[in-house]
């Protein structure tokens, strides 16, 4: 009877170990997609930030160079 209780607690174990192993496997594959998502996030950002900028510094048509100088 014994050796049947130290099998149950051994593959118990065993049980937990693996259960644990799949957590934590689990919590790194979340960690890493979080990652990768705000990389493409900040990404996206920048694009737009580059564009905006790109815009923003561009020079102005004739017409509207010539209006400013008016006023």
């Amino acid at each position: 009877m014994r050796n049947v209780e130290r099998i149950t607690s051994v593959k118990s174990e065993l049980l937990d170990i693996f259960m644990g192993m799949q957590v934590d496997e689990h919590v790194q594959r979340q960690r890493s997609a979080a990652q990768r998502s705000l990389r493409a996030r900040r990404g996206i950002e920048l694009h737009r930030e580059f564009q905006k900028l790109s815009r923003d510094i561009a020079p102005l048509p004739d017409e509207d160079r010539q209006e400013s100088e008016l006023h």
